[in-house]
């Protein structure tokens, strides 16, 4: 995947969120910067995967929240409006373990039938490894401060917070794997 394909992400990412929700733009430019610094271990996939962290959130923008679960809305609106690449599409719809998520919603059927999970381990483990690693300013944080300051901002018992406890320790594991696979590559 190209530059132009990262430069038109951060376009479409920036053009949806950063007015309307600085802070989630903040969090995207971030969990951005981090998937820059995997290259080394994608290679071919490192614009890929840049993309994808560009374009995470982006459905959380108002105007995309169709049905409130923002990889669904943000895969939709790729697809619907952009015809973006079916990888970084899929990996939109996926991040950060949202079948778990769109299981507490009600949504898996819809979300597994629609955008199937890539059969790409680590690309799909680093997305997972920006984000949990990113905070909603776009500051480098860990993934366990990451995952407990998400279930203290959404509250134990919320879709969020039910879903983040089944999650995390599918997080934790895909962040170690790739903390494993950058201390293999030499610098």
């Amino acid at each position: 995947m190209s530059g132009s394909m990262v430069d038109w992400a951060t376009r479409v990412a920036e053009a949806e969120l950063s007015a309307a929700l600085p802070r989630r733009w903040a969090h995207s430019l971030g969990v951005a910067g981090r998937a820059d610094d995997l290259g080394r271990i994608l290679r071919e996939d490192a614009g890929l995967l840049v993309a994808a962290a560009a374009l995470h959130d982006v459905g959380y923008a108002p105007r995309l929240a169709a049905t409130g679960f923002h990889p669904l809305d943000g895969a939709r609106f790729l697809r619907d409006e952009h015809g973006a690449d079916e990888r970084l599409v899929r990996l939109v719809a996926n991040h950060s373990f949202a079948l778990l998520e769109a299981e507490e919603r009600g949504l898996r059927e819809a979300l597994e039938a629609e955008f199937p999970l890539l059969e790409e381990p680590l690309l799909v483990d680093a997305l997972v490894y920006c984000d949990m690693t990113t905070t909603p300013d776009g500051e480098s944080t860990t993934a366990q401060e990451r995952v407990a300051e998400i279930a203290g901002r959404y509250g134990a018992l919320s879709v969020v917070g039910r879903f983040i406890r089944r999650a995390s320790p599918e997080i934790f594991a895909a962040v170690e794997r790739v903390d494993v696979a950058l201390a293999a590559q030499p610098r």
